[in-house]
């Protein structure tokens, strides 16, 4: 039985287990982190939950950033990801070992504290005097994606911008707005994919997805 739903142990970072997965070969788990975390503190996390959950082998941890939805369709939703590979699937690449001595992979998948700051702190000719609706870390494309409001014939406008790590706008757009279902959506494509913006949250929506998101960001992390 899996016994802890969150932080307990000193100097482990908070965490909370939000969706529990179980099959006749793993058990997968979604957990919540507050931030960026460095390797060190993902391993400390991924070793409290193990410890606490010791009797469920071929344990998969998949650590999800604020805002980010566990439900999201895209391949690339998690921040990180740690597996304990059962016995025989151990291998002598698998040098790391969690704090009670058992194999454990981890991966960081998404961008560094580092390179986020970063990203956020670009300031391109593009945005100024602009009003900016929120600055959004693409774990995916290692991207900033900047919506920004701007008055054009007497008309506020929204456009969204998309930045690479050198500053350099990779892409630009006027998105369509379409209230017909009473949520504001914002079509990005030709096609009909399109984001909504509300709580200070980016969400993605490809249009073959039948209304489940794909991709979710918070503005700032």
């Amino acid at each position: 039985m899996l016994v802890a739903f969150g932080c307990t142990k000193k100097n482990v970072p908070h965490y909370t287990i939000s969706r529990v997965t179980k099959s006749d070969t793993a058990t997968k788990l979604t957990v919540k982190i507050d931030g960026r975390l460095k390797w060190a503190e993902l391993l400390s996390i991924t070793s409290q939950i193990k410890a606490d959950s010791a009797k469920l082998s071929n344990l998969q941890l998949y650590f999800l950033l604020p805002g980010h939805n566990d439900k999201s369709t895209g391949a690339n939703s998690f921040y990180a990801i740690a597996r304990y590979p059962q016995g025989d699937k151990v291998t002598i690449q698998d040098t790391t070992k969690d704090a009670d001595g058992n194999t454990v992979r981890l991966n960081i998948t998404g961008i560094s504290a580092e390179v986020a700051k970063h990203l956020l702190t670009l300031a391109p000719k593009e945005l100024a005097g602009k009003s900016i609706v929120g600055r959004f870390v693409d774990d995916n494309n290692h991207t900033l994606i900047v919506p920004f409001t701007d008055i054009v014939d007497g008309k506020k406008e929204l456009y969204v911008i998309e930045l690479d790590t050198a500053g350099k706008v990779v892409s630009a757009t006027i998105p369509e707005v379409d209230n017909k279902d009473g949520i504001e959506k914002y079509l990005v494509t030709h096609r009909g994919d399109y984001i909504t913006i509300k709580d200070s949250v980016l969400t993605q929506y490809s249009v073959d997805d039948l209304g489940l998101p794909y991709n979710s960001i918070k503005a700032g992390i």
